[in-house]
């Protein structure tokens, strides 16, 4: 309710362009124009909401750990209060200002039990029992009071109001205990939330203690340590093991593993050599390095994925905007309601005007819309919090719940599906020669040349671990193949077409269909020729990542039964990788503008639709599906912006959990909704009715508030199904 009242205040102010306000995140996103509105005016007018403002030292960049690692005694205070709303008196001692929540409820309930007790069993008189009551009063409706009253002169009639209301309610009926009781459990209630809020932002916040604060530079044969906002491109940054790589860089000198798992998700380090690209917040494990900065602090991987996932938190999802909608005109009309329940039944002489004011105050509380306000952010935080510790940015509720709605997903094949680079898939020897032999021949020539092909080859013959004789003369034939010599002897490799317009060397009818068999399949081929003899033929291919098979298992056990392949390859290609994959559909020889139009008459056929490409030239697809996700989005600034979703590790396998992370997020949502309005209906019935006493609606209702937000922590220990 604060947030929303700050919000539309906030959209007031002239010069402001846009303001949002999300207070699951304690964020405040504003956007205005500096010649009419001033900064510290719109700090100002926050402070005026009871609201606290966190110093943030690099504007450029949203340093969650700031609200995590305070660096003095004051921002100490103002996490705290930021979090908790608090408005301790500055005179307090700081360990009473950390804790003047805590202690605000703490009094409240020693003043109940203590006004309670003495009059129940030690016959205290009624006056020096309200004298208690009164304290407790004091003490559980301080923190409230300080910022519901600013916020009603401001014309917001939020929860808080409701609950201040009823307990003046209470007391003016004489009901002292019950309304001392219900601004103890209000204020109770608020600290747990506040608590199991708190557990969500710190999974947010987590990503920002991942960053070193400082790095140790290389100037000359000198090692400064420096802080790493004061970084710049191109210097060397000395990375020991057991560190955490400070920028985000080209290894220049040294070889090591690194652990990645917190960008990427990566369960296994990952080697890497010179010219190797490594990323902040990643860990060095096994030798020193030096790396080369290529981007600065507030540009890097890091900083960019904690910025996107505190503004993604900050997208309402459809269902929050559907309960926004609703609270907007359920607060006045329960205020309507309560008017009506205190005026109309002693008109008609129902009831006396006591019983019927009593009746009312138990509907302000029944009603308050507070588990059903935070009920849906709550679990969009911890969703999105759990994706980016995973290595999946979701940028956005909406995106999370959408995701979690599809029956049908596509994808690009190169780079996607496969692995966007060739492999040798088949050797067929001729001539009575082995395998091996034709591979080593092949490789000896292909490894002075740098085509993808002749690349893939070197690699096969590397795998085997075969010793190359040597080979001179690289000579090439556009369009066709290469000529060389190994061990004193001409060699040919390339094309068919090669060798029919080489006098000499014609291909027999045996050769030939084995070409068009290897074709047929989909594979480029290689024939291989030595001193005038055929050796044999290779048959190279884009071959399917790794565990790809299994992941479109897992998709379609999640309930995504339409897989289909978007290509701009030929068809046979496609059709050969889509069996080997288990797709349902294939579209091939498809441009980049053909698969736009592709996504859209697939979301005519089947509805809501996922896009999964490389953020390139599948822009134009991912931008038009319903959630378009980026494969490689650690390090690839095309894939984080561009797409809803960027799988940071590169790694199709994660796409199963995030799929089943926004199925699960969905489920707690409609949970939640289910648990907050049944809540409400109960008591609202109940109090109009007179079955329920104050205490009972209350213990109800924060029960409910708090129960709403512990079952969307439960996200945070969601696993990859």
């Amino acid at each position: 309710d604060a947030a929303l009242g700050l919000t539309r205040r906030l959209e007031q102010m002239p010069g402001m362009l846009h303001a949002n306000v999300n207070y699951a995140v304690g964020l405040a996103f504003v956007a205005y124009n500096s010649n009419v509105l001033q900064r510290a005016t719109i700090e100002r007018t926050m402070q005026n909401f009871g609201i606290v403002v966190l110093p943030v030292s690099a504007p450029s960049t949203v340093r969650l750990r700031e609200i995590k690692q305070p660096t003095d005694d004051r921002q100490t205070h103002d996490e705290h209060a930021g979090h908790d709303h608090g408005s301790a008196p500055a005179f307090l001692p700081h360990w009473m200002q950390e804790r003047w929540t805590l202690i605000l409820v703490g009094l409240a309930g020693l003043c109940l039990l203590i006004g309670w007790g003495g009059e129940r069993f030690l016959g205290w008189s009624s006056t020096v029992a309200l004298l208690f009551y009164l304290l407790a009063y004091l003490a559980g409706g301080y923190d409230i009071a300080t910022h519901a009253i600013p916020g009603l002169f401001h014309g917001q009639f939020d929860t808080d109001v409701l609950m201040l209301a009823a307990a003046a309610g209470a007391a003016v009926l004489g009901q002292w205990p019950e309304g001392a009781f219900l601004l103890f459990l209000f204020s109770l209630g608020h600290a747990g939330e506040h608590y199991a809020l708190d557990r969500a932002r710190n999974a947010v916040n987590a990503l920002g203690e991942l960053m070193p604060q400082t790095a140790r530079v290389k100037r000359g044969e000198q090692l400064q340590e420096i802080p790493v906002d004061q970084l710049a491109i191109g210097e060397v940054v000395v990375v020991r093991p057991g560190d955490r790589v400070p920028v985000d860089g080209k290894i220049v000198s040294g070889a090591s593993a690194l652990d990645q798992s917190p960008i990427t998700g990566e369960s296994v380090p990952v080697e890497k050599q010179v010219d190797d690209e490594v990323f902040a917040g990643t860990i060095n494990q096994t030798a020193a390095l030096e790396v080369a900065v290529t981007k600065l602090a507030q540009d890097n991987t890091l900083s960019r994925v904690m910025q996107m996932v505190a503004e993604a938190q900050s997208q309402q999802s459809p269902t929050q905007q559907l309960t926004q909608r609703f609270t907007a005109w359920f607060v006045p009309a329960v205020l309507v309601t309560v008017v009506l329940v205190t005026v109309v039944p002693p008109l008609v002489g129902w009831i006396p005007l006591a019983q019927s004011f009593y009746r009312a105050m138990l509907l302000l509380v029944a009603a308050s819309p507070c588990a059903l306000a935070l009920g849906t952010p709550a679990t969009v935080l911890t969703g999105i919090a759990q994706a980016a510790r995973n290595g999946v940015l979701i940028k956005g509720g909406v995106h999370l719940e959408n995701l979690g709605g599809l029956q049908a997903m596509a994808f690009d094949k190169t780079g996607t599906l496969t692995e966007g680079k060739f492999a040798v898939n088949e050797i067929v020897p001729v001539n009575g020669n082995q395998a091996e032999n034709v591979l080593r021949v092949a490789a000896a020539v292909e490894q002075q040349s740098n085509h993808p092909l002749a690349q893939a080859v070197v690699r096969a013959a590397q795998s085997r671990a075969l010793e190359l004789p040597s080979a001179d003369g690289l000579e090439n034939i556009p369009g066709r193949g290469v000529r060389s010599q190994v061990a004193g002897e001409p060699v040919l490799i390339g094309a068919l077409k090669l060798f029919q317009e080489t006098d000499g060397q014609q291909p027999d009818a045996d050769l030939t269909q084995t070409v068009e068999r290897l074709a047929a399949e989909g594979m480029s081929t290689m024939v291989i020729s030595q001193n005038g003899a055929f050796l044999g033929v290779l048959g190279l291919a884009d071959a399917p990542r790794p565990g790809i098979r299994q992941t479109m298992q897992q998709l379609r056990q999640l309930g995504i039964q339409h897989l289909v392949m978007l290509t701009g390859d030929s068809r046979d290609v496609a059709q050969r990788i889509a069996q080997t994959v288990g797709l349902t559909d294939v579209r091939a020889e498809l441009l980049p503008d053909h698969k736009l139009e592709a996504i859209q008459q697939l979301q005519t056929q089947y509805g809501p639709m996922a896009m999964t490409g490389d953020g390139v030239n599948d822009a134009p697809a991912l931008a038009t599906a319903t959630v378009g996700i980026a494969m490689g989005g650690a390090g690839t600034a095309v894939a984080l912006e561009t797409a809803d979703v960027a799988l940071m590790g590169d790694d199709l396998g994660k796409l199963p959990f995030a799929v089943g992370l926004s199925r699960a997020s969905r489920a707690i949502i409609r949970q939640n909704l289910v648990i907050a309005l049944g809540v409400i209906g109960l008591l609202v019935v109940t109090s109009v009715l007179g079955l329920v006493q104050l205490s009972g609606a209350v213990i109800l209702h924060e029960g409910s508030t708090i129960v709403v937000v512990l079952n969307a922590l439960r996200l945070l220990g969601y696993k990859n199904p």
